[in-house]
């Protein structure tokens, strides 16, 4: 069953990925600019170092993605008013159209992954992914608390 089910979720998330990415590039977009952007909707004025801990990358990663979308004129840095050093990013309104446009793109994809499942069938697979992020998730903390106990 473990195997079944992670090489379920491996599958389709690499076939998404791929769908996702073979549409935005059409558009000129990358899926990690289009999950920048994304995570930037929901976090604007946020500095570099915590989009970086959001997203999952390494700071020097996001530093240049950020340098590439400041370049297409997708978001703008603004200096942290109570930290000289620091860098907030905020989305320009060049953004929202290319933003919007991925939104359909993956509205789109969703569509096809999910095109013969009706609604209460997704109601229910919704439900059971939920259940297991939240199984996952409490998990990781019970081992994250046990791990340092064993080492404090």
């Amino acid at each position: 069953m473990a195997d079944n089910l992670g090489f379920r979720i491996s599958d389709l998330s690499r076939l998404l990925r791929r769908q996702f990415d073979e549409r935005a590039r059409r558009i000129g977009v990358t899926r990690p600019q289009w999950r920048t952007l994304t995570m930037l909707r929901r976090n604007e004025g946020i500095n570099q170092s915590g989009l970086a801990e959001l997203l999952e990358v390494e700071p020097i990663s996001l530093c240049r993605m950020i340098d590439r979308l400041e370049e297409a004129g997708l978001v703008e840095r603004r200096r942290d008013p109570m930290d000289r050093r620091a860098w907030r990013i905020f989305l320009t309104d060049k953004s929202r159209p290319t933003i919007e446009r991925l939104e359909v793109i993956a509205d789109e994809l969703f569509e096809v992954a999910l095109d013969g499942i009706h609604a209460a069938e997704r109601d229910r697979l919704f439900d059971a992914l939920d259940r297991i992020r939240s199984n996952l998730g409490a998990n990781q903390t019970e081992f994250e608390i046990e791990q340092a106990s064993n080492h404090g």
